[in-house]
């Protein structure tokens, strides 16, 4: 019985956010396009014996009952019912409150690793329902590949999207989701697309009905915005879910990096992936 594994935790970028609706409960009715990309946080998970579930560190500004990784563990060894626990090491890369879906992603890669490691072998439909009780984000990296998504963000279909390399900036602001969702500017009423609507581009098929409330909040994502901007094709910048991040999609990763320098702004360079890097780990059986 393997024992212990590392294990990648991807970030994702919304390459298209619309709020189309709200249900009675108060949750938004979205219509987004989630792509993986080849940069993220990192778990090293190993198997207990006693059933406990520990952080190998802490987490600063989370104690271990709001951490989504020890939450998620957690709720798989109350659902399977192994009496078997883990220690839970988190290299973290990806920075809070940047859309980049840090904690959703290692949420999810705690699940698919632990039900391995643990022979609880929940099959991936299951496994995307424990997510969404974890939050909206989950479901999709346990999906496992490039998406279209509505509902709250469950709603999963497949999507082929060309090959990409994302500049993504990360501007020094966490910007907390719920303030943005319950803002009163906030578009509520977006026209929902097609997917074939989406998949003819152009720039008003691409937008994030979130972004004009966060760069009204938070002018530094305005201001890097508008450098990234300037050195793209006007309105394909955007930013990812609720932000703070911003990206925009070249061809080749020579130029990105070439953008990435000269901007001379905190970010990264990363290639699209059309799967999540864990995916051949569960099998989809239903």
């Amino acid at each position: 019985m393997t024992r212990a594994g590392t294990y990648p935790a991807p970030a994702k970028l919304n390459l298209m956010l619309r709020v189309i609706g709200r249900r009675a409960d108060g949750y938004h009715l979205l219509q987004s396009v989630f792509r993986f990309i080849d940069y993220g946080d990192t778990l090293t998970v190993r198997v207990r014996d006693d059933g406990v579930i520990a952080r190998e560190r802490e987490l600063p500004g989370v104690a271990a009952e709001a951490d989504l990784t020890v939450r998620a563990a957690r709720l798989l060894q109350a659902v399977t019912g192994s009496r078997l626990g883990c220690d839970l090491g988190l290299e973290k890369r990806l920075p809070m409150g940047a859309g980049l879906g840090g904690g959703s992603s290692d949420a999810a890669t705690v699940l698919l690793a632990l039900n391995d490691l643990w022979g609880t072998g929940l099959p991936r439909g299951a496994l995307q329902a424990l997510g969404l009780q974890l939050g909206a984000d989950v479901p999709v990296f346990l999906y496992g590949r490039t998406a279209w998504a509505e509902g709250v963000g469950e709603v999963l279909t497949p999507l082929d999207l060309p090959p990409a390399w994302y500049v993504v900036l990360t501007p020094p602001v966490s910007v907390p989701t719920r303030e943005i969702f319950a803002d009163s500017e906030l578009t509520r009423d977006s026209i929902p697309l097609k997917i074939r609507g989406f998949s003819a581009g152009g720039a008003e098929n691409s937008q994030n009905t979130l972004m004009p409330v966060v760069c009204r909040r938070y002018p530094v994502v305005a201001e890097w915005l508008a450098l990234l901007e300037a050195c793209v094709t006007p309105g394909t910048a955007r930013m990812t879910g609720s932000g703070s991040a911003i990206f925009a999609a070249f061809d080749a990763e020579i130029e990105a990096r070439q953008v990435l320098a000269a901007l001379g702004l905190q970010g990264f360079v990363a290639k699209g992936l059309d799967r999540h890097p864990l995916y051949g780990l569960v099998a989809d059986l239903d």
